[in-house]
């Protein structure tokens, strides 16, 4: 079943972000071609209008393809013919529908609980030394963690936890203002036979209405949007490995993990719609890094293009554009295609 439930949720952030594109550009008035659900050969198509809608075999992508978009066109409603706003909307539009989706489903996630942790220190394990030194008191609000901000009292942990020298440098709201508590040092604490990573601090704990629903679903797609730049530094400053990332194959197969290791059906389905939100974020994110073939990459081309034409009151031919994007989409296939082999690795010897 969740499995099942994986599938549908990728092909459901897929129509989301394409659509984004479609909506944009219909109500731009730029012509489009074909609008496609996955990539690859084609398993169903139909034509209405001016538009042919397409479901294809390799779940892996899709796309909404409008005129002129990779080549020139005399069509003055091809894409390179709208107005530079027009176009950066319509490129923009994909992963803000992909952000707004994981939003949503985050607020139906959390409207399902009766209460949230706030990240305010309500009071302190006993023989803290924190406590005790008067570094950090009961009432503070943790602001941020060696200047990363905490966006979900979550982020506690997973700040702490990312730092391995064992210090810390906080900045706390009190008494209304910001107050910079500096070299703070982890103290271990057993609790029920447990290491307690948040440094003998105990949260306090809000009821659950609309305006904490809300706070708490945006301010955990944000969280989201940011543990991508933190992967990436990640994998830039060689802590993680290209192994350690997943494809389609090995996000699904973790869904499918987190559904079954639940202790109730509703539980399984709500950690699968967790993953779907952050899934969601991170697309939107990810299809607005500056890589050619992705939204990003024609944003930056349309920024560049806009001001040469601009400045030399010449347009460059899109074509050339297109010639990059076309090295990109390649280049992101193989990268796919290196991705899935080792999720099917993974997959075979468990």
């Amino acid at each position: 079943m969740y499995v099942i439930l994986a599938i549908l949720v990728f092909g459901f952030l897929i129509i989301v972000h394409e659509l984004g594109h479609f909506i944009a550009a219909k109500l731009s008035g730029v012509q489009v071609n074909e609008f496609a659900i996955f990539m690859g050969p084609t398993l169903w198509k139909r034509t209405y209008g001016e538009t042919t809608y397409s479901l294809r075999a390799l779940p892996i992508g899709g796309f909404c393809a409008m005129e002129g978009e990779d080549e020139d066109s005399k069509n003055p409603r091809a894409f390179t013919a709208a107005r530079w706003w027009k176009r950066l909307i319509i490129l923009v539009a994909g992963s803000f529908m992909n952000f707004v989706a994981g939003f949503v489903i985050l607020l139906c996630i959390f409207s399902t609980f009766d209460g949230f942790y706030l990240p305010e220190i309500q009071t302190f394990t006993d023989g803290s030394l924190i406590q005790s030194t008067g570094n950090l008191q009961v009432g503070d609000t943790i602001s941020k963690i060696d200047g990363e901000r905490v966006y979900v009292s979550s982020n506690i942990d997973m700040l702490i936890s990312r730092n391995t020298t064992g210090v810390y440098d906080f900045v706390v709201e009190r008494d209304g203002e910001k107050v910079e508590v500096e070299n703070i040092t982890r103290q271990v604490f057993e609790v029920d036979g447990e290491t307690d990573a948040s440094l003998g601090m105990k949260f306090a704990v809000e009821e659950k209405n609309v305006g904490s629903v809300t706070r708490n679903a945006f301010n955990g797609s944000i969280d989201f949007a940011r543990l991508v730049r933190l992967s990436l530094q990640d994998l830039f400053a060689g802590d993680v490995s290209m192994d350690d990332m997943a494809g389609p194959l090995g996000i699904m197969t973790l869904m499918s993990e987190q559904g079954q290791s639940a202790e109730t059906t509703k539980a399984g389905v709500l950690n699968v719609l967790y993953l779907a939100a952050f899934i969601a974020v991170n697309l939107a994110v990810m299809n607005l890094l500056p890589i050619p073939a992705l939204d990003g990459g024609r944003i930056l081309f349309l920024l560049i293009t806009t001001a040469v034409q601009a400045i030399t009151h010449k347009k460059i031919n899109p074509k050339y554009e297109g010639y990059v994007h076309g090295v990109g989409i390649v280049l992101l296939l193989g990268f796919m295609v290196y991705i899935s082999f080792h999720d099917i690795v993974r997959f075979i010897t468990g």
